[in-house]
C-alpha cells in the first residue's frame, strides 16, 4: 500500500468513525444529552412535607422553558411535580420529569418564589474523588495485564482490533512506554470493537478473550500481531476470509504457547461475544464513544494522543499517587521525527 493510498485510507477510517459517532449520537437518545446539559446527578422524586402542587400557569411556563433551553423534542413527555420547601432562600425545589415513553429520567431545578427565575444546579459530591468512580464501574477481573499487578497506577485502555488509530496507541504503549514506566504502571485491555465500520473486529476480540482464557501473553502476542498487521486481515477478501485468517492466528498463537488446543478451537468456534457486548455496555456507561479510550486511574484519554501526552498524564497519575516517574529519553527515532517536524 503506497503512502498516498495509506492517507487516503486514514482519512476513510476518520470519516466512518465520525459517523458512527453521530449513530451512537442517535441511538442513546435525548436522555444523554439532558445528562450532558443537566449534570449526572438526577435523583428520583420524593414527596415531601407540605410540598403542593404548582398552579397551571407555573406548569406551563416551566415546561416552554426547559423544552426551549434543553431542545426537547415534542415527543418527550416534560411533568413537573410539586413544589417544596429547599434549603435556599427564596427558591423552591421542584421535580421535573422527562418521559420518552422508554424510559423516564428526574431532575432536580429550583424555581424563584417571584416566578422570575428557574435554576439547575449541580451538586457536586465533594467527599469522593470522580476519577475512583470511574474505576470502580470498570470491571477488570480476569483481564489479560502487563506490568506491574501492584502498581498504584492502572492504564485501561477501550480497544479495538481493527482500529488505525488503537494501533497507533498500541505501538506507543508497547514495548515504549512499557519498557520506560516498567513496575510503575498496569496496563489493562477492555474490548470495544466499533463493529458498525469494523465487520472483523468483535471476531479478533472473541479470539483473543479465547486466548487470554488460557494464557495472559498469547493474549498480547495476539494483540501485538494483529494491531502490526492489520492491512494482512483487511485484504483478505470478504468477512468469511478475514476471520478464517483470525482464526489462523489465534491456533499459531495457541500452539506456540501450549493451550489446550481442543479447548481453544472450541471456543472459537463458539464465538460467544457476550463478554465483549458486556464491555462495550460499561464503555458507553463510563462515556466511551470512539477508540482508543483510556483511563489512566480513572482519568479518560481520548484518541491515539502522541506519545509525549501520554506520558504526561502517567507522570502527573504517578505524582498524585506518591510515585516518581521516570526519566525519559526520547527514542532515536522520536529525536529524528521531532527534527523533521521542525523543517
Amino acid at each position: 500500500m503506497t503512502l498516498i493510498s495509506a492517507h487516503r485510507r486514514e482519512i476513510i477510517e476518520q470519516i466512518l468513525m465520525f459517523r458512527r459517532f453521530l449513530v451512537m449520537f442517535i441511538r442513546r437518545t435525548f436522555f444523554v444529552l439532558l445528562l450532558v446539559c443537566l449534570g449526572c446527578s438526577a435523583q428520583p422524586s420524593q414527596s415531601a412535607p407540605g410540598a403542593a402542587s404548582a398552579p397551571a400557569d407555573v406548569v406551563k411556563l416551566v415546561e416552554r422553558q426547559v423544552r426551549a433551553t434543553y431542545s426537547v423534542p415534542p415527543e418527550v413527555k416534560v411533568t413537573m411535580g410539586p413544589l417544596r420547601a429547599s434549603e435556599f432562600p427564596n427558591y423552591e425545589a421542584l421535580t421535573v420529569t422527562f418521559d420518552n415513553s422508554s424510559k423516564k429520567q428526574d431532575y432536580e431545578f429550583l424555581l424563584a418564589k417571584d416566578r422570575k427565575t428557574l435554576l439547575r444546579m449541580t451538586r457536586i459530591d465533594l467527599t469522593k474523588d470522580p476519577y475512583a468512580e470511574v474505576m470502580k464501574k470498570i470491571d477488570v477481573n480476569g483481564r489479560p495485564t502487563r506490568g506491574n499487578k501492584d502498581a498504584k497506577v492502572v492504564a485501561i485502555n477501550y480497544d479495538d482490533f481493527e482500529c488505525p488509530f488503537c494501533s497507533r496507541m498500541h505501538s506507543a504503549l508497547f514495548p515504549t512506554l512499557l519498557k520506560e514506566y516498567g513496575d510503575k504502571v498496569l496496563f489493562i485491555y477492555k474490548d470495544y470493537p466499533l463493529d458498525e465500520i469494523h465487520p472483523w473486529a468483535i471476531h479478533a476480540a472473541v479470539n483473543a478473550n479465547c486466548l487470554a482464557a488460557q494464557n495472559n501473553d498469547a493474549y498480547w502476542d495476539f494483540a501485538d500481531y494483529v494491531h502490526s498487521n492489520q492491512k494482512e486481515i483487511n485484504e483478505a477478501k470478504g468477512s468469511p476470509a478475514q476471520n478464517a485468517a483470525l482464526d489462523k492466528l489465534t491456533t499459531l498463537q495457541g500452539q506456540k504457547h501450549n493451550v489446550d488446543e481442543a479447548k481453544l478451537q472450541a471456543c472459537v468456534k463458539a464465538q460467544d461475544d457476550k463478554a465483549v457486548r458486556a464491555s462495550q455496555s460499561e464503555g458507553d456507561k463510563i462515556g466511551v464513544s470512539a477508540t482508543p479510550a483510556m483511563f489512566v486511574n480513572g482519568q479518560k484519554v481520548d484518541g491515539a494522543v502522541p506519545i509525549d501526552d501520554l506520558r504526561a498524564v502517567l507522570d502527573r497519575a504517578l505524582t498524585d499517587a506518591g510515585v516518581t516517574p521516570p526519566q525519559h529519553k526520547p527514542a532515536p527515532d522520536e529525536k529524528d521525527e521531532k527534527k523533521r517536524d521542525t523543517k
